[in-house]
């Protein structure tokens, strides 16, 4: 598993060809950008977890049937300040960084004391999120990075601590039609409160103030939700929207913040600082974007630990939202580097299972219903929601599917009822072996796999027009442990799961986390790439036998 997750890689600074085989849609034109950590060693020092790892960019840019890959590290402020002094010299979640020993005692005192309230790294690794017409590479500090999505160049840094009170963020926003940013952040003793903050990004500056060129600066908090601990807000990598709601699990898998402010004195991680509290309760809260104000029913469910929202949707009065939950912390535990070398198999066994669960929240809870009784009336999911005397509602899920990850859907129906998840595929081992389209109303599923391959992240893009929900194609960058298969990109047809095309390439190409496509046609010629690619089809199957 080193060569997969232990190895520094190489830069491809200049785009190189890519040796395709199969036949790529002739609409198909844009570019696939991904981003994930490549740099685990600094000169004589190494990163303890592979999320610590330094982060490099890579892309693939599809056009007239020809594909170019190009991969290029970030040139964060972390990047260059490690690369100058040959060693680790700034913190990262799971590797806390030390003075150097030739340091005197002053400057010693003083790196000490400024770990105390930190100022986290800038080593932006996990997503790339669009804001109006510019691209930041993400992760989930109070930090982001504007880079050239076709250069792969590092531009300027944003802390949207200038624009909202925010220590961490996360690198999973949603987008509005008009391209809106929705995130969250958790602010950490800010006024004497530790609270979640939802803010909006708006995609372009608001008319009658054209003069201020950022649309940074009208960053709006769009709802505030009090944290049930002052000292120990729950961590969360996602949220689920709707039409007109948020959905927020405040779950029990916490940051301690007075560890957090001494873990440096003490020599130990950040991460040391979550733990997950299986005796305690994962609290649902529903914010009605249209008031701006969390409902005012209490909904919890057991204990769990998601990283990924997949969808969520409005149905018959409720609220239906789709999961990957997992009975403990065992994922991040087992993505230390020293878990992942030649006793892989032995070391990384996950404790339990990644579930996709269906969870429903009733948004009228009627007052008149019996204790104990289920406010769930929708015929489309067996998750219940039981009342108690004390009001709250208690969320029992509907247990869909195992072993699967990296969740993504047809992003069209974001926030809306659908049918389809793509998925990377894993059991009891935390790294994708597979890609799996899962079909939620018949609650089948088809899969890809290939010996030795490894997938990212499968991306769905829509072909021009579509109708369907699945159609279009996935997208999944591929690793090989053998020496003897080059890295690919592979397109699949999503409505069928068989491949259409790969892209090989003779590169030193890293296991991704997160990205997205970049379309570069418009609408009008992408229509006409499709037709003229269903003339040639239907010429091609002239006089065929019907099936």
């Amino acid at each position: 598993m080193d060569i997969i997750f232990g190895r520094n890689r190489k830069e491809q600074l200049e785009p190189v060809r890519a040796k395709v085989t199969g036949k790529i849609p002739a609409w198909l034109q844009g570019t696939l950008l991904r981003n994930g950590p490549g740099m685990h060693t600094v000169g004589e020092s190494r990163y303890n977890h592979w999320f610590d790892g330094l982060a490099l960019l890579h892309s693939f840019t599809i056009r007239d049937g020809e594909i170019y890959y190009r991969s290029k590290y970030l040139r964060s402020d972390t990047y260059n300040a490690n690369i100058e002094a040959n060693r680790i010299v700034v913190s990262e979640f799971g590797t806390m960084a030390y003075p150097d020993p030739c340091k005197n005692i002053f400057s010693k005192a003083f790196t000490y004391l400024s770990h105390t309230i930190p100022d986290f790294t800038d080593n932006c690794l996990i997503n790339i999120m669009k804001c109006g017409e510019d691209f930041y590479a993400t992760s989930e500090t109070n930090y982001i990075r504007k880079i050239n999505p076709q250069t792969l160049e590092t531009l300027e840094k944003v802390d949207y601590r200038k624009y909202v009170a925010v220590n961490l963020a996360t690198s999973h926003p949603h987008y509005d039609e008009a391209g809106n940013v929705l995130n969250m952040g958790t602010s950490i003793v800010e006024k004497g409160k530790t609270k979640y903050v939802i803010f909006k990004i708006p995609a372009t500056v608001p008319e009658g103030k054209k003069q201020e060129k950022s649309p940074w600066k009208h960053t709006e908090v769009f709802c505030s939700i009090p944290s049930r601990s002052l000292l120990s807000p729950s961590y969360y990598h996602s949220f689920g929207v709707t039409e007109n709601y948020v959905i927020f699990l405040e779950q029990p898998f916490r940051l301690d913040i007075l560890k957090m402010a001494t873990a440096y004195i003490r020599r130990m991680s950040w991460a040391s600082c979550l733990a997950f509290h299986r005796e305690e309760k994962t609290y649902i809260h529903i914010i009605d974007q249209r008031t701006r104000q969390p409902v005012q029913t209490k909904f919890y469910t057991d204990a769990m630990v998601v990283f990924h929202h997949v969808n969520a949707y409005e149905e018959d009065g409720c609220i239906v939202f789709d999961v990957i939950a997992y009975e403990d912390n065992s994922l991040y535990q087992l993505f230390y580097l020293a878990n992942l070398n030649q006793d892989f198999k032995e070391n990384s066994r996950l404790t339990s299972v990644p579930t996709l669960r269906r969870f429903a929240v009733p948004l009228h809870a009627d007052k008149n219903a019996e204790v104990g009784s289920n406010l769930i009336k929708v015929a489309s999911t067996t998750a219940t929601a039981l009342k108690e005397e004390d009001g709250q509602v208690y969320c029992q899920p509907e247990f869909l599917y195992e072993g699967l990850e990296l969740p993504r859907v047809n992003y069209a129906h974001n926030g809306k009822r659908y049918r389809y998840v793509f998925a990377a595929g894993v059991q009891w081992s935390p790294i994708p072996t597979k890609i799996i389209k899962y079909d939620i109303l018949t609650k089948s599923c088809l899969k890809w796999r290939e010996d030795d391959c490894w997938p990212a992240e499968p991306l769905f893009v829509p072909a021009p027009g579509a109708k369907d929900e699945d159609d279009g194609v996935i997208l999944s960058a591929i690793v090989s442990t053998d020496p003897q298969k080059p890295p690919f990109l592979l397109i699949l047809d999503a409505k069928s799961f068989t491949e259409l095309a790969r892209a090989s390439v003779d590169v030193d190409m890293h296991m991704d986390l997160h990205g997205l496509f970049i379309a570069d046609m418009d609408g009008d010629a992408k229509k006409q790439a499709a037709s003229e690619e269903q003339r040639d089809r239907a010429s091609d199957c002239h006089g065929a036998p019907p099936t």
